[in-house]
């Protein structure tokens, strides 16, 4: 590679490129205890381990007065394809939670995954022991490589989520970085001559974070036109037939920059159950290659897709993975909330899905969410299974015990009457304090932006009607605002960008009515427009369909090409 050609590379790929698979100098780093965090490239490096660099921002300032350094400690994301943990799993977080954090919680997230937030140098190490030691590890669910493999939360259709979900598990494994970095920095293993080699990512891995779903119609629960690449699961009496293929997908964009943009996923096609392990390593491969490492804000599949073109991009896909596509077969997606209460599956089984509001896990005044959780792993024979709208489903429940459960979850506040359908279709990322790239808040302001919403909603008689309403505290999308019919992006302090026009099903994405304003005007947008909607609303009509049919906002067409229209 020429100097001219090096220099137009980011510094990204220089530091994947230095950092001998991984490993960096992230071992040295842990017996420095001068700083709390991780220094030069290591603290890039950690990300492809599961874990983020954070510190307490709240109290940030205060500490430099004190001339200390921020409170850096990590956040870490497990890998949990699916979401399917056992209660002896949960358990053991619930312990490392409670006794090893700075704030004591389990965090829900977006990705069908839990979250510990303020682990602290000195347990870091044994914080990925603790989850070797249950089975489950950190590797791949942040940096440039594909990430935690998604699958709808159905407990009802049991047979076909068995087997999307054995999918979900053997495309995140096949995925994989294959270097043994991470054993050998948290398990201590030996270096092994042979682990240096990159087969589908590369050695200097992808250009930009890869996300993958696997989604059961009629549930958009994964919300597929956010990821990469999608796995629309077709049955046929009951079983598991083939997958329509969607590529392309992300919400991310860059404030003030229109080279960046949210996108949905286009539909390349179907193909049969045993292409689909080839067609997931050829995307990732041609992204790999194709991708952009020059400009990281435009290094996502969804502008590599725009660059070339889909035609191209698919047929390369076809090629490598020695595939046709097939025309995709009829799917619909009508919803993609999670099913509150219990369901009984096809099995006879009984599934309990519990409202986690931000999907913090943590014991309040009046409302131990985490201990009520603890009671239920002592007792329960099924599993758990985390959303990807940040709740928690109690599954495989046999009728016997479906009292006993629901009892300590109503005695926990695990389950409270008085939720609103508004409540449960409402979601927000984490934003401030901890997360580094937030601009507004977002998690913290939530639960009072959802009380004014439904004190809107009352006043115009739709108590019982809910919007998609989603919070996130900056533009790179992890509270998928952008799929949202009501979204606001962080731009500053209490400002946001008011986003309407999207749809319930995650079809449509919504355009910037209204820039940097604040909570109160957000609000008062919103009483107006809820109005009209609840006098001029056609049967069943959600509020995002109803702003576009009524010319208060134009649909969002091609994101690439008008969404800045």
């Amino acid at each position: 590679m020429s100097d001219n050609q090096e220099q137009k590379l980011s510094d990204n790929e220089r530091l994947k490129r230095e950092s001998n698979f991984l490993r960096g100098t992230i071992a040295q780093d842990l017996q420095d205890d001068l700083t709390g965090g991780f220094t030069a490239d290591n603290f890039q490096l950690i990300r492809f381990h599961g874990m983020y660099q954070q510190d307490d921002r709240d109290i940030r300032a205060e500490r430099a007065k004190q001339k200390l350094e921020p409170l850096h400690n990590v956040m870490l994301r497990c890998r949990l394809p699916g979401g399917i943990i056992t209660p002896k799993q949960w358990l053991a977080i619930d312990e490392f939670a409670e006794q090893h954090t700075l704030y004591g919680s389990i965090r829900l997230t977006t990705r069908q995954t839990f979250q510990f937030h303020g682990v602290l140098k000195p347990n870091i190490k044994p914080m990925h022991q603790m989850l070797n030691s249950i089975g489950l590890d950190s590797i791949a669910t942040a940096g440039d490589v594909n990430r935690n493999v998604l699958c709808t939360s159905n407990p009802v259709e049991s047979e076909v989520h068995q087997q999307a979900y054995e999918w979900a598990v053997k495309i995140s494994e096949h995925l994989l970085p294959k270097t043994r970095a991470y054993a050998e920095i948290w398990m201590d293993e030996e270096k092994l001559e042979t682990t240096d080699v990159e087969p589908i990512l590369g050695s200097t891995y992808l250009p930009r974070k890869f996300k993958t779903t696997v989604v059961i119609p009629p549930q958009n629960d994964v919300d597929v036109h956010a990821n990469d690449l999608n796995f629309v699961a077709i049955a046929e009496g009951g079983k598991l037939v083939g997958f329509n293929v969607l590529v392309g997908g992300g919400l991310a964009m860059t404030h003030g920059d229109k080279t960046t943009y949210p996108r949905k996923a286009d539909d390349f096609g179907f193909i049969p159950l045993d292409k689909t392990l080839a067609v997931a390593e050829a995307v990732v491969s041609t992204q790999r290659d194709w991708g952009n490492r020059s400009n990281r804000k435009n290094a996502k599949t969804k502008y590599t897709l725009e660059r070339v073109g889909v035609d191209t991009f698919k047929a390369e896909v076809e090629k490598r993975a020695e595939v046709t596509f097939a025309p995709s077969r009829a799917y619909e997606f009508t919803g993609r909330g999670d099913r509150f209460g219990w369901v009984e599956g096809v099995d006879g089984k009984h599934h309990l899905t519990l409202f986690i509001e931000n999907g913090r896990i943590l014991d309040y005044p009046g409302k131990p969410l985490k201990t009520g959780c603890a009671e239920i792993a002592k007792i329960h024979q099924g599993d758990f299974r985390l959303t990807a709208n940040q709740n928690l489903i109690v599954a495989g429940v046999a009728a016997e015990h479906k009292a006993k459960i629901e009892e300590i979850a109503i005695q926990h506040g695990l389950i409270q009457s008085d939720v609103t359908a508004q409540r449960q279709n409402s979601m927000a990322c984490v934003s401030l304090p901890t997360c580094p790239l937030a601009m507004a808040e977002a998690e913290r302001y939530l639960p009072d932006a959802v009380t004014e919403l439904e004190q809107i909603m009352a006043k115009h008689g739709m108590a019982d009607e809910h919007i998609i309403f989603r919070v996130t505290g900056c533009p790179n999308g992890c509270g998928r605002a952008m799929l949202a019919e009501v979204g606001l992006v962080g731009k500053g302090p209490g400002k946001y960008n008011l986003h309407l026009g999207g749809d319930r099903n995650g079809t449509r994405i919504p355009r910037m009515y209204r820039e940097n304003i604040g909570e109160q005007e957000i609000m008062q947008e919103l009483d107006e427009l809820i109005g009209q909607w609840a006098k001029l609303r056609l049967a069943d009509e959600g509020f995002g369909d109803f702003l576009i049919r009524n010319d208060v906002i134009k649909p969002v067409v091609n994101s690439a090409k008008d969404f800045y229209d």
